[in-house]
């Protein structure tokens, strides 16, 4: 899912990390945030603002970051408070949330990500105290047999657990979706997962509005299954809900005028979206 390294520099995938921090951080540094992660400017450093920098249209939908980052929270936190105890973040790059959110200090906070990228995060948020119990593993989550070790023994370890996916599904292809969804649902005690998806007509855009910019990085926009959320009820899952970026956006107030008028147009009920459609999903383990 990406290379190796030198230095601090995270490259492929690992490095857009850098990138989306930068949105993190701006809207963090508005007076009227809708969220607030001191961490964010700090983890972006001068190479996050440079590939963000570069890709213009990443600016401009900018909001895409931010109602993601919102309706990522939200969930987290409703969930933690209905009584769940463990939150299994993988890929899980920068993401701040055992520092930032209000999380009960008994909750068990798993992150996975790539060894460079932990130790990047290690380095810069060394000093700082999480707000819960944080377990950060180095795992290459493409290592099918690791991957599974790793879930049987968190499985074992919760009664109930929340599994997340920020920034990573767009990523795999079809055939590592469904082994992943699969992996997952094998594990009883992993009762809900959340992700982020895109419809293919999102996916074509991608490709073509930013993957150039990241073609030192060696990035490729590769998953956005033709059938949408039904992909994932083949393969263990049962659909709850999925959550549009734009209408999100839209209540949050960070939509240019141009967009507003997009998101005035009522968006089709169902799981199965061939239009222009980005948002956040969750679902329910079907053991």
């Amino acid at each position: 899912m990406a290379s190796t390294t030198t230095g601090s520099q995270l490259p492929g995938i690992a490095d857009t990390a850098l990138w989306v921090a930068v949105f993190r951080a701006d809207e963090s540094e508005r007076p009227d945030a809708v969220f607030h992660d001191p961490f964010a400017r700090r983890l972006a450093g001068e190479r996050g603002k440079e590939i963000a920098d570069r890709i213009e249209f990443s600016r401009t939908n900018s909001w895409t970051f931010v109602a993601r980052t919102y309706l990522f929270d939200k969930l987290i936190v409703d969930h933690v408070a209905s009584g769940y105890d463990m939150v299994i973040n993988l890929a899980s790059g920068l993401d701040t949330r055992p520092y930032r959110l209000a999380l009960p200090p008994t909750l068990q906070w798993i992150e996975v990500d790539l060894p460079e990228m932990i130790a990047y995060k290690r380095a810069i948020l060394g000093d700082e105290k999480p707000v819960c119990i944080l377990k950060s593993i180095s795992l290459d989550l493409s290592q099918k047999e690791q991957r599974l070790d790793l879930f049987r023994k968190l499985a074992r370890q919760s009664g109930k657990a929340l599994v997340i996916c920020e920034g990573l599904i767009i990523y795999l292809s079809a055939e590592e979706a469904k082994e992943l969804a699969q992996d997952l649902s094998a594990q009883a005690s992993f009762r809900r997962w959340a992700f982020d998806l895109e419809s293919p007509a999102v996916l074509a855009m991608a490709k073509k509005e930013m993957e150039p910019g990241l073609k030192e990085q060696k990035v490729e926009f590769k998953f956005a299954p033709q059938e949408g959320e039904a992909f994932f009820e083949a393969h263990g899952w049962s659909w709850i809900e999925s959550w549009s970026k734009l209408q999100t956006a839209a209540k949050l107030n960070r939509l240019s005028p141009e967009m507003q008028q997009y998101a005035s147009v009522p968006e089709p009920a169902g799981p199965v979206r061939p239009f222009p459609w980005s948002g956040v999903c969750l679902f329910e383990n079907k053991k």
